[in-house]
Protein backbone atom coordinates (compact mmCIF):
# COMPACT_ATOMS: atom_id res chain seq x y z
CA UNK A 1 0.00 0.00 0.00
CA UNK A 2 2.83 2.40 0.84
CA UNK A 3 4.57 1.63 -2.43
CA UNK A 4 1.35 2.36 -4.33
CA UNK A 5 0.96 5.76 -2.63
CA UNK A 6 4.62 6.59 -3.27
CA UNK A 7 4.25 5.80 -6.98
CA UNK A 8 1.04 7.84 -7.12
CA UNK A 9 2.72 10.86 -5.49
CA UNK A 10 5.73 10.58 -7.83
CA UNK A 11 3.43 10.48 -10.85
CA UNK A 12 1.54 13.55 -9.63
CA UNK A 13 4.75 15.49 -8.97
CA UNK A 14 6.09 14.46 -12.37
CA UNK A 15 2.92 15.65 -14.08
CA UNK A 16 3.08 19.02 -12.31
CA UNK A 17 6.75 19.46 -13.25
CA UNK A 18 5.98 18.55 -16.88
CA UNK A 19 3.17 21.10 -17.08
CA UNK A 20 5.22 23.85 -15.42
CA UNK A 21 8.22 23.28 -17.69
CA UNK A 22 5.98 23.24 -20.79
CA UNK A 23 6.63 19.64 -21.77
CA UNK A 24 2.90 18.91 -21.60
CA UNK A 25 0.95 21.38 -23.70
CA UNK A 26 -2.68 21.51 -24.42
CA UNK A 27 -3.77 24.58 -22.58
CA UNK A 28 -6.94 26.46 -23.15
CA UNK A 29 -8.53 27.47 -26.42
CA UNK A 30 -8.73 31.07 -27.57
CA UNK A 31 -10.34 33.46 -25.13
CA UNK A 32 -14.05 34.04 -25.51
CA UNK A 33 -15.83 37.30 -25.07
CA UNK A 34 -17.94 38.00 -22.03
CA UNK A 35 -19.69 40.84 -23.82
CA UNK A 36 -23.47 40.68 -23.93
CA UNK A 37 -25.30 39.34 -26.96
CA UNK A 38 -24.90 41.51 -30.04
CA UNK A 39 -27.48 40.55 -32.66
CA UNK A 40 -28.30 42.00 -36.04
CA UNK A 41 -29.08 45.71 -36.34
CA UNK A 42 -32.41 46.99 -37.65
CA UNK A 43 -32.79 47.46 -41.39
CA UNK A 44 -31.23 45.54 -44.25
CA UNK A 45 -28.57 43.05 -43.24
CA UNK A 46 -25.09 43.54 -44.64
CA UNK A 47 -22.25 41.01 -44.67
CA UNK A 48 -20.37 43.10 -42.10
CA UNK A 49 -23.44 42.92 -39.80
CA UNK A 50 -23.27 39.13 -39.84
CA UNK A 51 -19.52 39.29 -39.08
CA UNK A 52 -20.27 41.45 -36.02
CA UNK A 53 -22.84 39.06 -34.48
CA UNK A 54 -21.78 37.69 -31.09
CA UNK A 55 -23.63 35.19 -28.93
CA UNK A 56 -23.51 34.76 -25.18
CA UNK A 57 -22.19 31.47 -23.86
CA UNK A 58 -24.69 29.20 -22.19
CA UNK A 59 -24.22 26.08 -20.12
CA UNK A 60 -23.50 23.82 -23.10
CA UNK A 61 -22.42 26.31 -25.76
CA UNK A 62 -24.10 29.33 -27.27
CA UNK A 63 -27.55 30.36 -26.17
CA UNK A 64 -29.95 28.69 -28.56
CA UNK A 65 -32.56 31.44 -28.35
CA UNK A 66 -30.06 34.06 -29.51
CA UNK A 67 -28.78 31.89 -32.36
CA UNK A 68 -32.33 31.01 -33.43
CA UNK A 69 -33.35 34.69 -33.48
CA UNK A 70 -30.41 35.63 -35.72
CA UNK A 71 -31.02 32.70 -38.07
CA UNK A 72 -34.73 33.54 -38.31
CA UNK A 73 -33.90 37.14 -39.17
CA UNK A 74 -31.33 36.10 -41.80
CA UNK A 75 -33.81 33.65 -43.33
CA UNK A 76 -36.42 36.41 -43.70
CA UNK A 77 -33.90 38.87 -45.19
CA UNK A 78 -32.73 36.28 -47.72
CA UNK A 79 -36.33 35.34 -48.62
CA UNK A 80 -37.24 39.03 -49.16
CA UNK A 81 -34.17 39.60 -51.32
CA UNK A 82 -34.92 36.46 -53.37
CA UNK A 83 -38.47 37.67 -53.99
CA UNK A 84 -37.20 41.14 -54.94
CA UNK A 85 -34.64 39.67 -57.36
CA UNK A 86 -37.29 37.44 -58.92
CA UNK A 87 -39.58 40.45 -59.39
CA UNK A 88 -36.77 42.43 -61.06
CA UNK A 89 -35.95 39.53 -63.37
CA UNK A 90 -39.55 39.11 -64.47
CA UNK A 91 -39.87 42.87 -65.01
CA UNK A 92 -36.80 42.82 -67.29
CA UNK A 93 -38.22 40.04 -69.47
Amino acid sequence: MTLFLLVLVLLAVGAVVAVVTGRIGGGLGPATSTRPHRGLPEGPVLASDVDAVRFSLGLRGYRMDEVDAVLDRLREEIRERDEELAAWRTAEE
